[in-house]
């Protein structure tokens, strides 16, 4: 029965975690948005201490629940693992080994050395929660997207509007290699050996092991009804049951019941430890036949990866798609451009893991991954294909770290992320001899006004001149501005925004 709750609540928790990250329209995350910032290295991040605190506790009571149920990488892995699970031949494939405390430790000094130092970008590659972030918007967002353009199409075609077309397009490349990457490991360490990553490699895994020492409630060998078959030790994924000494390492065991339903003897529950009897070892007589190790070649999820990366930009189109327009280019910037409420260059640095959950929430197409080595994915701002609108905050709304700070929409109008620079030669004033004033007519701060070249001279040509003070940087100019491939307008941002 417990097992069968954990599997329950593991699903709600993956589920919808997952749906937050393919969700575009906002309306999943409004409910079960909290989930995701109750994720641990969040929380923490977040100095959200009194989420860190009932992990804590939870931990202390059950173990380390957190990574068979709350924890999207470690479900995951479940999954992975109960696939490989279903072929006859593996179903007690596994076998106890002793913990790689070395190494475990070593990924948890690496992984705190690289936070503390401001490389949090590198420190999230094996940070859980942002890896499963990153597949997850990469690699099934696309597909999610696409599925709802195909209904979006169908719907219009009998004047239904329950759907609306979102555009997909390849946000960035790196990003995209190393949530494949991500997930070729993950799946490879899960079919093979169940929870290599969880109790190996990840940090967050680490600390709630030290935890779980102490907890309360744990499964426990009940010597006098255990006759040696082993079945615990062979259907343990996590290899932290050692059936011959009856003993079990609790620093990696993510209580899932496993070892307490296939038990035939009953010799195993979970109970509190408060009052019960120490029980003294006997050896038992057994024949202890040796687990498959299952060293098997694991199905390959290229299909999953080419669907997810094959999804392509749609060109832009104006006047109903009657006209094709060439794409912008993205220009250089002295200064990258950080979402409003992310406070500055640094701010975003250090709290930021790069979990893109903003970047899939982003309803303008404004927000992208960096392609920059000092923030490689971490989140960045660029107006190709729309600019910040003045009544939206999704961004501020779905941060679980505190990378973007809650920002409220009177708050974000006064937030100068950047301020806007006029390039004279690619202005088609300039170049075409037209009218234009495109960029003074779409500043929702009327920060940018037309000056007429000549003062004097009533015909002489009009051109943007900026007032810097009153400009947020919210690129409405530059998204708007009719010149290819580069704006004649563009924004630079602010290491440290101000307010205007």
């Amino acid at each position: 029965m417990l097992r069968k709750i954990r599997i329950v609540l593991a699903a709600i928790f993956f589920i919808a975690i997952t749906l937050c990250f393919l969700d575009f329209t906002g309306t999943i995350h409004a409910y079960l948005g909290w989930m995701t910032k109750i994720q641990f290295l969040p929380a923490v991040l977040a100095l959200n201490v009194g989420v860190v605190i009932a992990l804590v506790l939870l931990t202390l009571l059950f173990g380390r629940v957190y990574c068979s149920v709350i924890c999207p990488m470690g479900v995951l892995q479940d999954i992975i693992s109960g696939i490989h699970n279903r072929s006859k031949k593996a179903r007690a494939r596994f076998a106890f080994s002793p913990a790689k405390n070395v190494l475990r430790y070593a990924f948890l000094v690496l992984f705190v050395v690289l936070m503390v130092a401001g490389l949090a970008q590198v420190a999230s590659l094996i940070a859980p929660y942002s890896a499963f972030g990153r597949i997850a918007s990469n690699l099934l967002q696309p597909v999610y997207i696409g599925i709802n353009n195909y209904f979006a199409a169908v719907a219009e075609h009998y004047d239904s509007y329950a759907f609306y077309h979102f555009d997909t397009w390849l946000k960035s490349g790196i990003s995209l290699a190393v949530a494949v990457a991500t997930l070729v490991v993950i799946a490879v360490l899960a079919w093979r050996n169940g929870r290599s990553y969880c109790n190996t490699v990840c940090p967050v895994g680490t600390v709630l092991g030290l935890i779980s020492r102490f907890a309360i409630f744990r499964p426990q060998i009940d010597l006098s009804k255990c006759n040696g078959c082993t079945l615990c030790s062979r259907k343990c994924k996590a290899s932290c049951i050692d059936a011959k000494n009856h003993k079990i390492d609790y620093s990696r065991c993510v209580a899932c019941m496993d070892c307490v339903e296939n038990c035939a003897q009953k010799a195993i529950s979970f109970r509190s430890i408060i009052g019960a009897k120490p029980q003294h070892h006997e050896a038992c007589a057994q024949d202890g036949e040796k687990a498959d190790t299952g060293r098997r070649t694991f199905l390959t999820l290229t299909s999953l990866f080419a669907l997810g990366s094959a999804v392509k930009a749609q060109e832009s189109k104006v006047d109903g798609g009657l006209a094709a327009i060439a794409e912008k280019k993205v220009p250089t910037r002295s200064h990258h451009i950080t979402p409003p409420g992310s406070r500055s260059h640094r701010n975003i640095a250090q709290h930021c893991t790069a979990c893109q959950l903003c970047i899939s929430a982003c309803p303008n197409g404004v927000l992208r991954p960096s392609a920059s080595l000092d923030r490689l994915m971490q989140p960045e701002m660029s107006y190709e294909r729309g600019y910040c609108r003045p009544e939206c905050n999704r961004c501020s709304q779905v941060c679980p770290t505190g990378a973007i700070r809650p920002t409220d929409l009177a708050e974000k109008t006064a937030i100068q992320i950047g301020h806007a620079v006029w390039i004279p030669e690619n202005c088609i004033v300039n170049s075409q001899g037209v009218k234009c004033g495109n960029c003074a007519r779409h500043c929702p701060n009327g920060a940018i006004k037309m000056m007429p070249k000549d003062e004097n001279n009533p015909e002489s040509p009009l051109f943007p001149v900026v007032d810097a003070a009153r400009c947020i940087g919210c690129g409405a100019c530059e998204y708007v501005c009719p010149s290819r491939p580069f704006s004649a307008i563009y924004v630079e941002g602010n290491s440290k925004h101000q307010e205007v």
